[in-house]
C-alpha cells in the first residue's frame, strides 16, 4: 500500500500534461513537473494506475447539485426526463436544487446558467475529469513500451494494461466528441469541429485547438481496434465487470461504426459480441432488478448513477417524461419492471431500492420518495447510467445496421431475440410485420424503450439527424418553472422552451471555462439566451 501511494504521488507530477491548458495557466504546473519515471517496474504498476486514476470511480448516489457521478446532465437534454411540478400531496419541494437544472434543461448557450442568466455554475467537470483520465491513459500507453516481458504473465499483463488504456481513451474521446462536437456526417466530418485530441504524454506549453470530427473518429476507431487486438490476448486474468475486456472493445466499436454510418462494420462487431456474450435478461421470468451486478447482459461499467436522487414526486424536481412512459405498451414488461407511476409522476426503479424509514405501500403517493429518493442517498449503483455496456445493445446495433443495408430478415431476427424477452408471450408487438421505413422506425423506437436513461438517447437523436438512411430531425420541448423560493411549491410562472430542428444547441457548447482560457477557440453556440413562452403550469 505504501508503494502504491508513493507511485501515485510521483505519477501525478508527470501525468497532467495538458489539462491546465484547458482550465488555468500552466506556469506553476510546469515548475512542479518531473520526468522521474523510475517507479514503473512492471505491468502491475500500470495496472494500479489505471484502476485508481483512469477508470471512473463509482461514487455514492446523491443530488444533481452534488455532481457525485459524472455525465448525469445528459439525461436532461433529450426527451427522457421533465420537470415535476406537483407536490407530494402538500406544499413540499426539493430544496435548492431546481435552479441548477435550468441551463441544461432549457438548452442555454451556457449550460451552467441559472434561471436569471446572470449567475453561472461550473460547466467543465466532465471536460476536466475526462481529459485528466485521457492523459493517464496516454502515459500508460507510453510507459508500457518498456515494461519487462520475461514470462507469460508479464506478456499478458502488458496486453491487459495497453488494451484497457486504449479502450478508455477511446471511450472518453467518443463521449466528448458526441457531446461537444458535431454528429458524424461523412460529407462534412473533415471540416466539422470535434474536440481537442492529444495522445502523447509530453508536457506542451501551448494553446490547444479543436480537431475535426473526422480526426476524432479516426483516433477513436484506431484506439479501439488496437485495444481489441491486445485484449483478445488476455485469457487467464479473472474478468471483472469494472475492467474492460475484448467484448467491451467490440461493442463500443459496433456503436462507433453505427454512428459513422458504416453498417457492415457495425453489424460485424455486434455479431462478434453476440457470439461471445449472447446472454439476455428475460423479463418474463426474472423478478430481479435490472441495474444490478448480476445482470447476465453486463459487459462493462464504470462510474455511478444519481438518477434516484434526481427524481422526486415533490415540487421543484424532475421525473421520467410522460412522453417516454406512455411510449411503452401494456404488453411491454419493461413498463412495470423499470418504472413506477402515480398520477402524473413516473419514477425510475431499475435499481434496488434503499431501506425505508417508514412503512409505505406501493399504492401510496409517497412510495417513491420513501423507497428510492431518500434511502438511495449514499448508496453506490452497481452499474452506471452513462458508461454501461451490455449485450442488449449488441442486438439493437445489429438490427439497425442490417435494416439500413436492406437485410430485413437479419434485422428482424436480431430484434426478435431481444423482444421475446421484453414483451408478454403472444403480444402483437412480437409479430414484427413492419417493412422498409416502418421497420427502421420500429427499431429506433425499440432502442429508445430498451435503453432509457442509459446515456444513449441524446446521442441517438443527434446521429439520426445526419443518418444516410432515413434521416430524421425532431423538435423537443421542455418546461422550466420559476418559484418564489427554493423550498416550497409557490410558483411564479412556467416557461416553455423549444429546441427546434435546426437549432445550434443540438451540440452542447464547449464549457465556458475552456473557451475563456483558450482565447480564440470556437464554441458551438453563438445564440443569446434562449427565448421562451409562458404557459399554464403543467402537473
Amino acid at each position: 500500500m505504501k508503494k502504491h501511494k508513493i507511485m501515485r504521488k510521483t505519477f501525478y507530477k508527470i501525468m497532467i500534461a495538458f489539462l491546465p491548458l484547458f482550465i488555468t495557466g500552466c506556469g506553476d504546473f510546469l515548475e512542479e513537473s518531473s520526468q522521474d519515471k523510475d517507479y514503473i517496474r512492471s505491468w502491475k504498476d500500470l495496472n494500479e494506475l489505471l484502476l485508481g486514476d483512469c477508470y471512473l470511480p463509482v461514487n455514492n448516489t446523491n443530488t444533481f447539485t452534488s455532481h457525485n457521478n459524472l455525465g448525469m446532465f445528459i439525461h436532461l437534454l433529450a426527451d427522457e426526463m421533465e420537470e415535476q411540478n406537483l407536490g407530494n400531496g402538500i406544499n413540499d419541494a426539493v430544496n435548492n436544487e431546481h435552479n441548477y437544472l435550468y441551463g441544461v434543461i432549457s438548452w442555454q448557450p451556457r449550460i451552467g446558467s441559472s434561471e436569471n442568466n446572470t449567475e453561472f455554475y461550473t460547466e467543465n467537470r466532465e471536460w476536466k475529469a475526462f481529459y485528466k483520465n485521457i492523459n493517464v491513459a496516454n502515459n500508460v500507453i507510453e510507459e508500457a513500451k518498456d515494461i519487462p516481458q520475461n514470462n507469460d504473465q508479464e506478456i499478458e499483463g502488458k496486453h491487459k494494461v495497453l488494451g484497457e488504456a486504449l479502450f478508455l481513451r477511446a471511450f472518453y474521446y467518443f463521449w466528448l466528441t458526441n457531446m461537444y462536437g458535431q454528429p458524424y456526417d461523412a460529407k462534412t466530418a473533415a471540416t466539422d469541429l470535434g474536440v481537442c485530441i492529444k495522445t502523447t504524454p509530453e508536457i506542451q506549453d501551448m494553446m490547444f485547438t479543436r480537431n475535426t470530427v473526422q480526426e476524432c473518429y479516426n483516433q477513436i476507431v484506431a484506439d479501439l481496434l488496437e485495444a481489441e487486438e491486445h485484449l483478445s490476448m488476455v485469457t487467464t486474468f479473472k474478468h471483472s465487470l469494472y475492467r474492460a475486456d475484448v467484448n467491451a472493445a467490440r461493442l463500443l466499436l459496433s456503436r462507433v461504426y453505427l454512428y459513422m454510418n458504416n453498417w457492415a462494420k457495425s453489424a460485424e462487431y455486434a455479431n462478434k459480441v453476440i457470439a461471445s456474450h449472447p446472454d439476455l435478461e428475460d423479463l418474463r421470468t426474472s423478478r430481479a432488478k435490472f441495474m444490478v451486478a448480476g445482470n447476465p447482459e453486463n459487459i462493462f461499467s464504470m462510474g455511478g448513477d444519481d438518477l434516484m436522487r434526481m427524481m422526486s414526486s415533490m415540487f421543484q424536481s424532475t421525473r421520467v417524461s410522460l412522453d417516454l412512459y406512455s411510449a411503452y405498451s401494456f404488453n411491454d414488461l419493461r413498463k412495470s419492471s423499470w418504472f413506477w407511476n402515480y398520477g402524473t409522476f413516473t419514477g425510475y426503479i431499475r435499481r434496488e431500492p434503499g431501506t425505508p424509514t417508514t412503512e409505505v405501500t406501493e399504492s401510496e403517493r409517497s412510495w417513491y420518495n420513501t423507497w428510492y429518493y431518500y434511502p438511495c442517498t449514499g448508496l453506490k449503483s452497481p452499474v452506471s447510467s452513462v458508461f454501461w455496456l451490455r449485450s442488449g445493445e449488441a442486438y439493437l446495433n445489429l438490427a439497425e445496421a442490417e435494416a439500413y443495408q436492406g437485410n430485413e430478415g437479419a434485422a428482424k431476427e436480431a430484434l426478435r431475440k431481444l423482444l421475446v424477452r421484453r414483451y408478454m408471450d403472444g403480444s402483437k408487438e412480437l409479430q414484427l410485420d413492419e417493412t422498409g421505413s416502418e421497420l427502421i422506425t420500429r427499431i429506433r423506437n425499440e432502442r429508445r424503450l430498451e435503453t432509457p436513461l442509459e446515456g444513449h438517447r441524446w446521442f441517438d437523436l443527434r446521429r439520426y439527424r445526419v443518418c444516410t438512411v432515413q434521416p430524421e430531425k425532431v423538435e423537443l420541448m421542455h418546461t422550466y418553472t420559476v418559484y418564489r423560493d427554493g423550498s416550497t411549491g409557490n410558483i411564479i410562472e412556467t416557461r416553455l422552451f423549444k429546441l427546434e430542428k435546426e437549432d445550434q444547441a443540438w451540440t452542447v457548447n464547449i464549457p465556458h471555462e475552456v473557451l475563456e482560457y483558450n482565447v480564440g477557440m470556437p464554441g458551438n453556440n453563438t445564440n443569446p439566451s434562449r427565448e421562451y413562452t409562458i404557459i399554464p403550469t403543467p402537473n
